[in-house]
């Protein structure tokens, strides 16, 4: 469960949040909590990051889960999806952590903002202390979301696809919410329609006659995000989100270079800094996809 002595190591380590309950994979909590733990115990658990799953399933996760922490040595951590009664949610949360502490620990929270108006009381109501990433939308007001979750001490979230070929943001909006972030030092995550390390045309879902349409890469979120975080341009930034040659991202010793710019571990682990992780429904695909472009052994 070692991470990799290669540049992978600090770009990948922890990235992977794992969200199996929603679409589309869309396993019920038995079947995702079985595959999480699985996943703990296994080879690639170094770039495992937190079990997703909303506040209002809590005492679900808890009733499928218990027997597996009466022997973990490691506690769970869980990111917690508030609804729209954000002060309940909070409040669901508080109680788990008392009552579950320290083998399983909501040590993030995910909501949703639409205005920057709307930031401030959602922070607010939701519990104290722990990391809050807020999801907005990529319209005209994002600087000004942007502004308002750095000002109330948040994290940014981005939606990067779904089950729909709409779902999927265009690359030029991915990159203005990255420099947006990096801009202001505001860590953020991501979350949906990174299944697969590089750009590229995919089924969106698992279903036989599924419908296909271009996915963004994970790769391609994080080398991004590094190349401006390292102070190049939107214009290299934006390339990079474009590509789809597996054969533009190699890693070297001791550093990942992507379309030709070489990128030591110190700016990857500021990249990381940075991006903390995109949630994903399969832990599996983005492995087996990093092993069959042979950059994982």
């Amino acid at each position: 469960m070692t991470r990799p002595a290669t540049a992978l190591g600090p770009l990948l380590e922890g990235v992977v949040d794992y969200a199996g309950l929603f679409p589309p994979a869309a396993l019920d909590m038995a079947g995702a909590v079985a595959e999480y733990d699985a996943r703990r115990r296994g080879p690639d658990a170094w770039m495992l990051g937190r079990f997703v799953l909303p506040a209002a399933r809590l005492d679900e996760l808890a009733a499928a889960a218990a027997p597996l922490w009466a022997r973990d040595e490691t506690p769970w951590r869980l990111s917690a999806l508030l609804g729209p009664d954000i002060a309940a949610d909070a409040a669901r949360v508080s109680a788990f952590n008392d009552g579950h502490g320290p083998r399983a620990l909501v040590d993030a929270v995910e909501l949703k903002a639409t205005t920057p108006e709307a930031v401030g009381p959602a922070l607010a109501a939701a519990p104290a202390g722990i990391a809050a990433y807020v999801e907005v939308p990529l319209d005209a007001s994002l600087d000004a979301l942007l502004d308002v979750v750095k000002a109330h001490g948040g994290r940014a979230k981005i939606r990067t696809g779904g089950t729909t070929a709409t779902a999927f943001p265009q690359p030029q909006d991915v990159e203005r919410f990255l420099a947006g972030c990096v801009r202001r030092g505001l860590p953020f995550k991501a979350t949906a329609g990174l299944h697969h390390p590089v750009r590229g045309e995919q089924s969106l879902t698992y279903d036989a006659n599924a419908p296909r349409g271009v996915m963004h890469g994970f790769l391609n979120v994080l080398g991004a995000t590094a190349l401006l975080r390292s102070g190049l341009g939107s214009a290299q930034a934006l390339d990079l989100l474009q590509e789809q040659d597996p054969a533009a991202f190699r890693v070297e010793a001791g550093a990942f270079v992507v379309r030709g710019h070489r990128l030591g571990a110190p700016a990857l682990r500021a990249a990381r800094g940075l991006l903390a992780g995109f949630g994903s429904c399969s832990f599996a695909e983005p492995v087996a996809d990093l092993r069959s472009l042979g950059l994982l052994q």
